[in-house]
């Protein structure tokens, strides 16, 4: 059996993202060749739309643009998306940077793109669970992720 690991959806070319669109990631797909890759996307694992007003965390809150606190929604799929590690013994995820619930980094709350070095919910609670997170930019190249994949 190829190990598991879970990858933002957008990142495999699904149009899950806040503006209906995808980021598909080459190198990501291509792992699928080594692992199985499951997809999720813990916004809409938390039950929202797509698309969908932009978001960002301020503080411990995630707020739309218009102010709307859509924090619950972001928690739910973060436990939503942790369910499906641990039930699938993922070695990691890869998830997509700069999101209010995947980034190791993200966008600071204030809606002017100003990046902070904090990560989204959804990466928060797999740092806490022992999940190993990579983001997209980071499994190029990378000694640690190739170790990972091998030693499997």
């Amino acid at each position: 059996m190829k190990p598991r690991i879970l990858v933002s959806a957008c990142l495999l070319g699904e149009p899950c993202r806040y503006d209906g669109a995808s980021k598909p990631c080459k190198a990501v797909i291509s792992l699928s060749e080594q692992v199985e890759l499951i997809p999720i996307c813990p916004e809409v694992l938390g039950g929202l739309p797509t698309p969908r007003i932009p978001c960002e965390m301020q503080n411990e809150k995630v707020v739309r643009r218009d102010g709307m606190d859509l924090t619950k929604a972001y928690e739910n799929g973060a436990k939503a998306a942790l369910k499906l590690a641990k039930d699938n013994q993922v070695i990691c995820a890869i998830l997509k940077n700069k999101s209010p619930s995947c980034g190791k980094i993200r966008y600071d709350g204030s809606f002017t793109r100003t990046l902070t070095e904090k990560p989204g919910i959804t990466t928060a609670l797999f740092y806490e669970n022992g999940i190993r997170v990579f983001s997209e930019s980071e499994i190029e190249g990378s000694p640690e992720f190739k170790m990972l994949i091998e030693k499997r």
